[in-house]
């Protein structure tokens, strides 16, 4: 925070409208001041290395560098900066990956401003902000069953691409996002997620984030 306590803020949303909307409603508050805006992850980055806020308001779902990817590399380089997440998405794949890589609360686009406001606030503590749903979901998980992971001594036989691409759903991408990073079709990203799931025993993309997060791939034997 600055010498006054104000909070310092960036505000991260691919969409003009909402970007800029929330930019302005926050800034009304007069202890947070939003020192930049950003329309992408790449664009976070920057924003932080050269403003050092002391919390990033981020959206998940963007081009060029996605927030979960953006999130990553801002916790690495800029720890003393809090990253709150704001997105429409509250899956459990969505939710776990941006956890992993370094967020430090997570609310959806449903929230209001006084909930956003809190949020920043709380945030800019040091402390965990998470949305009443997504603590739910993050309750289910916790209880619910993980799929065993492999024994080492016969493991899943995945190629080479299909641990790339459990790798890439571990940190949240959607298969779009996939296709595109692998440069490949979206088609040939769906038929690899279907033979590893099928190789694997998963039921849902949630057993795939799961198995990826809990065994980072060490008991599977993979094909070259």
């Amino acid at each position: 925070m600055t010498e006054d306590n104000t909070i310092t803020l960036v505000v991260v949303d691919d969409q003009a409208t909402v970007r800029e909307a929330l930019a302005v409603m926050l800034d009304l508050a007069d202890d947070v001041t939003v020192v930049a805006t950003a329309t992408n992850g790449a664009e976070a980055v920057a924003a932080v290395q050269r403003h050092h806020p002391d919390v990033l308001l981020m959206d998940l779902n963007m081009p060029v560098m996605g927030g979960v990817e953006a999130t990553g590399r801002i916790h690495d380089a800029e720890p003393d900066t809090t990253i709150l997440v704001l997105t429409t998405f509250d899956d459990d794949e969505s939710i776990l990956a941006a956890l992993r890589a370094g967020a430090s609360g997570y609310l959806t686009k449903e929230a209001n401003r006084t909930t956003i406001l809190h949020a920043v606030r709380t945030a800019a503590q040091g402390q965990t902000v998470l949305a009443p749903e997504v603590q739910h979901r993050l309750l289910a998980l916790a209880t619910r069953p993980a799929p065993a992971a492999p024994p080492k001594d016969d493991g899943i036989d995945l190629t080479a691409r299909e641990r790339e691409i459990l790798g890439l759903i571990g940190e949240g991408l959607r298969n779009p996002e996939i296709a595109a990073k692998l440069v490949i079709s979206e088609a040939t990203v769906k038929t690899h997620i279907n033979n590893l799931f099928a190789k694997a025993g998963f039921h849902s993309r949630a057993d795939a984030v799961r198995y990826a997060l809990r065994n980072p791939l060490s008991g599977a034997k993979f094909q070259r």
